[in-house]
């Protein structure tokens, strides 16, 4: 393998590689194990229109339900197979010069390079807390990448900074997978129409535990969705994701949704608290970058005893020491804080 395929290999290493079965997962950030049973109905009475390719009438609905959630028309948005797909369809608007905020999901990098995309990598630094500057940002580039809140790094960015990126010439995007899993979703630019060459990248796998199915879309002007979904087969997206997005974008679903992120705050400040020193930022999502020594040791240890956590060094701007931990509920996220004591006083 030469050192090109190794650093793909590296970009396209994900949680679930490192989670396992029989292991407390840890690694993944999909908040619940299975979808919540009002949903799993609606998605069950939704297979016996599987006979019938998905319509027009069944992707309007679905655009009308994520249009309505966010404050946009239905022409403004593109329903995905996951926030994935919507990376990959990122070289559709054939950049000049890509660049990529890190440390951040790596996926993005991967697709524009696969497709000749020339990508500058733009490094936060952990002495300001990964804060965002604008200033690093290539004037040249015509396409900028950055999540808000990032992943791995559980920063969230103010909602004017990341704006401030945006200009004529040049299409920003902003992966908001997590965003729902802030309360109030305070720093989102999902309803800013009046950004000109702003695409918002949404994920409803997170919070309702769709990881399986794949469901997302992106928010932006009708040119530019048309631009992305150039090459887009027909039938793009299958009945169940239109089900599962009309589904989750409806009011009472996002309300269900502020309060398990409220519920997730709550959890993230008693994991932060009995972390310590090992939070190498304040976390803003229910995930959270630690830094061990002697991380590989660590992380191997961890998976004796039963633990999956998500390995850092494969995120550009971390090291073998970070690993990064999903919160769960006090009682679970307990196993990980006693078997960490016992790990680090090992090392």
């Amino acid at each position: 393998m030469t050192s090109q395929d190794s650093g793909r290999a590296l970009l396209r290493h994900h949680g679930d590689v490192d989670a396992a079965p029989g292991l407390a997962d840890f690694a993944v950030n999909v908040r619940v194990p299975r979808p919540p049973e009002w949903l799993r109905d609606r998605l069950v009475a939704a297979l016996d229109d599987l006979g019938s390719y998905p319509g027009a009438d069944a992707d309007l609905r679905a655009r009308e339900a994520v249009a309505a959630r966010h404050g946009r028309s239905p022409d403004e948005v593109l329903v995905l197979n996951g926030a994935a797909e919507g990376f990959a369809l990122l070289p559709n608007l054939r950049p000049a010069l890509a660049a990529v905020v890190h440390p951040s999901f790596t996926e993005p990098e991967v697709v524009l390079r696969d497709a000749g995309v020339p990508v500058r990598r733009v490094g936060l630094s952990p002495g300001d807390g990964y804060r965002l500057r604008p200033e690093l940002v290539p004037d040249e580039a015509d396409l900028v990448v950055l999540g808000n809140p990032t992943n791995p790094t559980s920063v969230l960015h103010p909602a004017e900074v990341v704006a401030a990126l945006a200009r004529p010439g040049r299409v920003l995007v902003v992966d908001e997978a997590f965003a729902d899993a802030i309360p109030g979703e305070p720093e989102t630019l999902s309803g800013r129409a009046d950004l000109g060459g702003l695409l918002v990248l949404r994920s409803l796998t997170k919070t309702w535990g769709l990881a399986g199915l794949r469901a997302g879309y992106f928010l932006g002007a009708p040119e530019l969705l048309k631009w992305l979904a150039a090459t887009r087969p027909p039938w793009p997206v299958g009945s169940l994701v239109l089900e599962a997005v009309a589904a989750c974008c409806s009011p009472e679903a996002v309300a269900e949704a502020d309060a398990l992120a409220w519920e997730a705050r709550e959890h993230t400040s008693l994991a932060v608290a009995r972390l310590g020193d090992l939070v190498v930022v304040p976390p803003s999502a229910p995930f959270v970058l630690l830094r061990v020594p002697d991380g590989p040791r660590v992380r191997q240890a961890l998976r004796d005893k039963g633990i999956a956590v998500r390995r850092g060094d494969t995120f550009p701007g971390l090291t073998p020491d970070h690993v990064r931990v999903a919160v769960r509920s006090p009682e679970e996220f307990a196993l990980l804080v006693d078997a960490l004591r016992v790990v680090l006083g090992d090392v």
